[in-house]
């Protein structure tokens, strides 16, 4: 049974030295506490599993059943608590309940002994600790009387944390004044075991304090909330006969918490200082116990101060209970029904049967809740990073090297339609169009008044094979026309021969479309640059996110990108390099020059001479049929001259020299290398760029980051660990989980055995 009474009475809080007590009077062969045959062997042994459960620390995770006594000071419960305890408290002036109590009772076929230990759930700042210690304090007790004395100096310990806990087992009586704390939330912890007692646990509350210090009243209401809140808390309200009921808080307090009473059960105490003519007020609260939905009101007689200094004992103590509402107007004149409200052992049976039926239905619900919460802590677990490991240096090359994996695999490719390789693929389509739009925009014909009025020429169909879709000129402010080429071929003449033009010439035209691969060339390479940085980021995210605190994270991310900034500068030097190396016209790919020479110039003269002569448009309009007719007879003509397997392109020979030949061979010159050059940077620049700047940051990446992070000097060991420190919070958080963990499995097993 587990019971937790709130209360400091009048008696115990009182200044009177009391020369004897209840426990010294107490015979050794008269029953302490709950003697009632009732409890079976199965209720004890659930009562036990719920008082296991609590020692587990259980309490903070799981809504355990308990009864809380509620009652402000002077509510006369302190010989009650002496009553089944067989022990007294403290009467000393401020010796007042100031911290919990709890008392563990259990029956034992050995000598009567009382443990006495400090349970401490807060630390010396009020934080709730994850897991109560428990301490115990000094050798065992084998003499009630000397009980109330340790008591006395466990709850100073308990109220001055910083002397040490054990240094007011034999503090002089001075220091017992001392008092660093007015209230504590730690506890003092009583296991009372012996062959007359029953098994009983309850924790003395401090009482609810009306008037006084307003942050003392606040932290001992606090303090009783803490348990009343909970639903499996059944509420006992003590109240005072003597005073207004409604001026008296402890009903209050637990109206705020069980609105409908569903889990209180009233104890009225002090019954024979019920002031004359008031007895009706009371009596109405023990008959109105039966109403649907009203609280279950009883009250007890126990002795006063006179009659615990006259040494009354236990027997008679009960019997004069039993006397008074027997033979006291308006209690003897009760019927049976709500007699059996009257008097210590009726409450304490009522309870122990209240608390055993609630702990039947608990238990398995207990057992469904702890699997839920274990499991719900075991995810929180698996949540928090991995905790550093005991070899640190071990587990930083571990973490590089997977690091390291990840990169190569990042720049290697992977069938991923997001990987890095497919980013890179519609830039480089981008960067290839906006090169070969560089192309020189050659018009073999006049340049006329309005070139946006200007006719286009036909479609390149003998580079359709090679080049999926034609490159249309956008701009036709730069298109070049075959005077603009002749004028700048013959001021360009120094020594040579007539009809012989400078190289230079070519030069300059093949230098001025090198000169615009500057601008994709950079775009291409700022754009592969930038998705590395950001790809290499995530890794650096993904491999050492947990790690921020000890600033390996940061140390691996500086040094990463310091050594991707190298390659991408070793990239933008190799691009630099082909764009110098491209101003030199050179290439070995003779025939295919020559090959792309002979369809440009073909191209552009047949473009000149239809739009200069009626002839060749005619030799090439095949529906006219009187064009026709007369091409035939001229074909006819000519083989009966002699001039045999004429073709009729071949007639276009026979039109007038074309003054503008040297500069439609100039254009075609210009136009074949820039299909070979264009073609060969389109590849060198990404090629390059995968080499020095992907590929390349690949090459001795495991090196730089072991270097940077220097955690091979004979300050390695240590380096490695601050590398791989914690946050506090992550810290505290997980040592709460696993404490939380540790605590659930221990009330798990508990309830294993409760149930076998």
């Amino acid at each position: 049974m587990s019971m937790i009474i709130s209360d400091s009475s009048t008696d115990a809080d009182s200044n009177v030295e009391t020369p004897t007590s209840l426990a010294d009077t107490v015979s050794a062969d008269t029953p302490v506490g709950l003697s009632d045959p009732q409890y079976v062997a199965k209720k004890r042994h659930m009562l036990d599993a719920v008082n296991r459960l609590r020692a587990t620390g259980a309490h903070l995770d799981l809504d355990i059943p308990v009864i809380a006594v509620l009652g402000s000071q002077s509510a006369g419960k302190s010989t009650l608590i002496e009553a089944i305890s067989g022990i007294t408290l403290p009467r000393a002036a401020g010796t007042c309940t100031r911290c919990p109590t709890e008392c563990q009772l259990s029956r034992s076929v050995e000598p009567w002994r009382c443990v006495v230990s400090l349970r401490i759930v807060t630390d010396e700042d009020g934080k709730v600790l994850s897991q109560p210690q428990k301490i115990e304090f000094g050798d065992p007790i084998f003499s009630k009387s000397l009980v109330t004395e340790r008591i006395r100096r466990a709850q100073c310990a308990i109220l001055n944390p910083d002397a040490g806990y054990h240094h007011y087992l034999d503090a002089s009586p001075d220091e017992l004044e001392d008092r660093q704390l007015s209230f504590s939330s730690n506890s003092i912890c009583l296991e009372i075991s012996g062959k007359d007692v029953d098994d009983l646990s309850f924790v003395d509350l401090p009482g609810l304090i009306v008037g006084g210090e307003p942050r003392e009243a606040r932290f001992v209401q606090q303090l009783a909330e803490e348990y009343i809140v909970k639903e499996s808390c059944i509420i006992l309200v003590t109240i005072a006969c003597e005073t207004d009921f409604e001026n008296q808080s402890a009903h209050r307090l637990a109206a705020q918490f069980d609105p409908y009473g569903s889990r209180t059960i009233g104890v009225l105490t002090k019954p024979d200082r019920i002031p004359l003519g008031e007895e009706a007020i009371w009596v109405n609260k023990i008959q109105s116990g039966d109403k649907a939905g009203g609280i279950e009101y009883f009250s007890v007689k126990n002795p006063d101060s006179q009659d615990i200094k006259r040494g009354i004992t236990y027997e008679q103590a009960r019997e004069g209970e039993a006397e008074f509402f027997s033979t006291r107007a308006p209690w003897s004149s009760l019927e049976w029904l709500y007699r059996r409200r009257l008097g210590t052992d009726k409450l304490t049976r009522r309870l122990g049967e209240v608390l055993s039926g609630l702990i039947s239905k608990r238990l398995p619900e207990l057992q469904e809740e702890l699997d839920r919460l274990l499991d719900n802590t075991n995810r929180d677990i698996s949540r928090l990073p991995k905790p550093p490991s005991s070899e640190p240096v071990a587990e930083i090359l571990t973490l590089i090297t997977d690091f390291v994996r990840s990169v190569e695999d990042l720049v290697g490719g992977s069938p991923d339609e997001n990987g890095l390789i497919q980013a890179l693929r519609e830039p480089r389509v981008h960067f290839k169009k906006a090169v070969r739009q560089t192309a020189p925009d050659f018009r073999p014909l006049e340049r006329p008044n309005d070139v946006r009025a200007m006719p286009d020429l036909p479609p390149l169909t003998f580079l359709f094979n090679e080049e999926e879709e034609g490159y249309e000129p956008s701009d036709p402010s730069k298109a070049i026309f075959v005077e603009d080429v002749m004028k700048m071929a013959n001021s360009a003449i120094t020594r040579e021969l007539p009809n012989n033009f400078p190289y230079i010439i070519i030069k300059k035209y093949i230098g001025s479309f090198v000169k615009q691969w500057d601008l994709p060339s950079q775009l291409y390479f700022d754009f592969v640059q930038k998705e590395l940085n950001g790809r290499v980021r995530l890794l650096v995210e993904a491999h050492f996110s947990q790690y921020a605190h000890g600033h390996l994270k940061q140390a691996v991310m500086d040094i990463v990108q310091n050594h991707v900034q190298g390659c991408a500068d070793a990239a933008g030097r190799h691009i630099e390099a082909l764009l110098e190396d491209e101003h030199e016209p050179f290439t070995m790919n003779e025939h295919y020059y020559l090959e792309y020479r002979a369809n440009f110039f073909a191209y552009y003269k047949g473009a000149r001479n239809r739009a200069k002569s009626n002839f060749i448009r005619n030799l090439e309009d095949h529906r006219d049929q009187d064009m026709m007719t007369a091409l035939n007879e001229a074909m006819s003509s000519l083989t009966r001259m002699g001039l045999q397997a004429v073709k009729a392109p071949s007639l276009a020979s026979l039109l007038p020299p074309d003054p503008m030949e040297p500069a439609v061979g100039i254009m075609a010159d210009v136009r074949a290398y820039f299909q070979i050059a264009y073609k060969r940077f389109v590849d060198n620049v990404p090629m390059g760029i995968d080499r020095t700047m992907l590929r390349g940051m690949i090459a001795g990446l495991k090196e730089v980051l072991l270097k940077g992070l220097a955690i091979s000097g004979p300050d390695g060991y240590q380096r490695c660990r601050t590398l791989l420190s914690e946050p506090e919070d992550i810290v505290e958080r997980r040592s709460e989980l696993q404490k939380r963990r540790q605590r659930l499995m221990s009330a798990r097993k508990e309830l294993v055995d409760a149930f076998m």
